[in-house]
């Protein structure tokens, strides 16, 4: 079985807002794939530098040690200090130094584990006007686990696949639940779903490392492109990791698992852009 970690960047209001007020207008689902097998070696990992770091700074002795549900690591706590001393007090008693080396353990998973990434890029600013918040999950949702399943079929046609998303709200939770349950049923007007397992477990993203590399990465996506920075570096890392379909290295379209969407929008174009120019790179480069 692989297991898909899922979390979203950007505000899942579907309005970009006026001229005069402008809003956010990405909105960014990520799906990191790892094999059950290489889960246990990710965990310990994590959790244990975690706890190197918390029994550094606490020790577990102290009344006021921290425990590894406390010791959450998340892409806005990561960069913007305010909310870091506001809701993370492990974070907010590390050194900066500390910080980064632990943010960089995340991103060398995906080398270590193999991981596959898959990334639903949203341009709210060509959504219909009826587009409302669960209309807009929901579609990022669809188009991620469309992906999903083709990767499955593609690579692993012997597997099944687990879809382990933060749990946001009840009313969203729901509203994927009956749209993977639908999926499950009948497919939807593109495909079927065989390898997808019954429904997505909901959990805490401080009980979950893997939904809090989702987190991470998805972050990294919504950054470049939302800059539309070709380079970011931490785009750069998680790029080579991106789905790819067999014998795509021939084409300028973008890789399989990174879709931007409506097709309207001109960041279509910019995910052309990034993956004709990575492909130029010397390997040594990549990455």
């Amino acid at each position: 079985m692989y297991i898909f970690y899922v979390d979203v960047s950007g505000n899942g209001d579907p309005s970009v807002g006026t001229v005069e007020n402008p809003k956010d207008h990405l909105y960014v689902l990520l799906a990191v794939g790892i094999y059950e097998g290489r889960w246990r070696l990710f965990e310990d990992e994590i959790s244990g530098a975690k706890l190197r770091l918390a029994n550094a700074v606490v020790p577990m002795s102290s009344q006021n040690s921290f425990e590894l549900a406390e010791c959450e690591v998340k892409s806005n706590w990561v960069r913007n200090k305010k909310e870091r001393t506001a809701k993370s007090r492990f974070l907010n008693s590390l050194e900066d130094r500390q910080i980064k080396d632990l943010v960089g353990l995340y991103f060398q998973q995906l080398s270590k584990l193999n991981a596959t990434v898959i990334a639903v890029v949203i341009d709210k600013r060509h959504l219909h006007v009826h587009f409302d918040q669960k209309m807009l999950y929901n579609k990022a949702y669809e188009l991620a686990l469309e992906r999903i399943q083709h990767y499955m079929r593609e690579y692993h046609s012997r597997h099944l696949a687990l879809v382990v998303m933060d749990d946001t709200s009840k009313e969203l939770n729901r509203a994927v639940a009956m749209r993977h349950a639908s999926f499950q049923r009948s497919g939807n007007r593109n495909m079927y779903f065989p390898q997808i397992v019954e429904y997505p477990f909901f959990t805490a993203s401080e009980l979950s490392n893997g939904v809090q590399l989702s987190d991470l990465l998805a972050y990294s996506v919504y950054h470049a492109f939302k800059y539309e920075k070709v380079d970011y570096p931490f785009f750069d890392m998680l790029f080579p990791y991106i789905y790819k379909r067999k014998g795509s290295m021939g084409s300028d379209a973008p890789p399989s698992g990174l879709k931007v969407w409506p097709e309207a929008s001109p960041l279509v174009g910019f995910a052309r852009s990034i993956w004709v120019g990575k492909k130029k790179k010397p390997p040594e480069t990549e990455g």
